[in-house]
């Protein structure tokens, strides 16, 4: 793919501005979101029809206060207790929720807590997603790590005492292509214990060559559930393809991958039907692949100059409590993370009840570890970032923080033999 795509770093033109605008208003314009691209692997796999079926079924306003005392009393959470508990019928019962989540989460977690740093290597995108920092219209830095900057941005890292680390890029194939992206993992996999990868949806034999250079685990956000939605949301580039992004964690797992993440990004769209078809994604596939390590996020929308155009639906700190402790009684084995984008305030307190990993130390730019992590001017160019983060703490100030909380810091568990 050319870099047309990259029309942020030079004035529109008026046929660049006469093809925005004709995506913006003409849906017709786009390509079929349900629709493969060439080059796009496409498998054989019932777990969207599920996800989906349970999805469009559910009525959250169904749901009564007798709904949510019995699935509270049940030992096993079903799929129709899970819906129970995400429905606005659950909200007057979030503190008995919370200790149900709590025990589940001492349980099979103990007091423990992980932590993780994400690293951008890049930030061009050949996607136009109204919502994202990075879409190919906006006007911001674009930056590309070369490998020494890459490993000088993980030695950084490593020496502040981190033992896993996120990789992440802009959706572009091609300026951040697999070979890239493979030396990255390489790269990382000298410096620190566990690698996950944060990039474009791809075929099953290029996450099993990411898997060979050194990637442990892969997270892909399918931002929304809503296929409708998401195609208001998404108007052009590959990522407009909703099917070949919601089977992007199974063909990771046909690739080699020890695990995958999943989320959606709520605000986008009915954050209840997001959540619920978050978890059930993981709860179809656990079954399938019942050796694979699986773990949700529960990022919310962060301000964007886009908002008047998406409109997004609010999520308060409450509701998003309520998802999280919902998650934890329905899928109790699974690992569920907690942005930055949250407060530090916030996820202090959801890791003593549900949470079971944060990053620290954490920035969305390109570049510029040197001068977070220990106050130096970095020299050269930095990358703008993909969103504003909440909860800037250091690593060292996230360890001592959880140490103080009486939870154990974690930053490994995993041994190679």
């Amino acid at each position: 793919m050319d870099n047309q795509y990259f029309i942020d770093d030079q004035t529109l033109s008026p046929a660049a501005l006469e093809k925005k605008h004709r995506l913006e208003t003409d849906p017709s314009s786009r390509k079929n979101h349900m629709e493969y691209l060439p080059g796009m692997e496409q498998i054989e796999s019932d777990v969207c029809e599920r996800v989906m079926a349970q999805m469009k079924a559910y009525d959250p306003a169904a749901y009564t206060a007798q709904d949510v005392r019995r699935a509270l009393q049940h030992e096993t959470c079903t799929v129709e207790d899970f819906k129970a508990l995400l429905s606005p019928a659950a909200e007057p019962f979030l503190e008995q929720m919370a200790r149900r989540a709590q025990r589940e989460t001492s349980r099979h977690f103990g007091n423990t807590v992980y932590l993780f740093t994400p690293l951008y290597i890049a930030n061009y995108c050949e996607n136009y997603c109204v919502y994202c920092g990075f879409n190919c219209y906006n006007h911001i830095r674009r930056m590309k790590l070369n490998r020494e900057q890459i490993e000088h941005e993980m030695q950084v890292i490593a020496e502040s005492g981190m033992e896993e680390i996120l990789i992440l890029t802009g959706e572009s194939r091609s300026m951040s292509d697999i070979e890239y992206i493979g030396e990255a993992c390489k790269l990382a996999r000298q410096y620190f214990r566990m690698v996950g990868l944060e990039i474009y949806p791809v075929n099953t034999e290029e996450y099993r060559y990411l898997h060979e250079c050194g990637a442990d685990y892969v997270t892909v956000f399918q931002e929304t559930y809503d296929a409708d939605r998401y195609e208001q949301l998404h108007l052009m580039g590959h990522k407009r393809v909703w099917p070949y992004r919601f089977d992007a964690q199974e063909r990771a797992l046909r690739g080699g991958m020890r695990g995958v993440a999943f989320s959606a990004l709520l605000g986008l769209a009915d954050f209840r039907k997001d959540a619920l078809a978050s978890a059930l994604h993981v709860y179809y596939l656990q079954r399938k692949y019942p050796a694979a390590e699986m773990s949700l996020s529960c990022p919310r929308l962060r301000p964007i100059i886009n908002n008047d155009k998406i409109n997004p639906q609010d999520v308060h700190e409450t509701q998003l409590c309520q998802i999280l402790c919902a998650y934890r009684i329905f899928l109790p084995f699974v690992g569920i993370t907690v942005s930055s984008r949250e407060s530090a305030q916030f996820r202090d307190g959801i890791v003593k009840i549900a949470a079971t990993k944060v990053s620290a130390g954490v920035s969305t730019g390109i570049g510029d570890h040197e001068s977070k992590y220990t106050g130096k001017e970095t020299e050269g160019e930095q990358g703008d970032e993909q969103f504003e983060i909440n909860d800037a703490r250091s690593f060292k100030t996230m360890y001592r923080d959880m140490s103080r909380e009486g939870l154990q810091p974690v930053l490994n568990d995993y041994l190679y033999v």
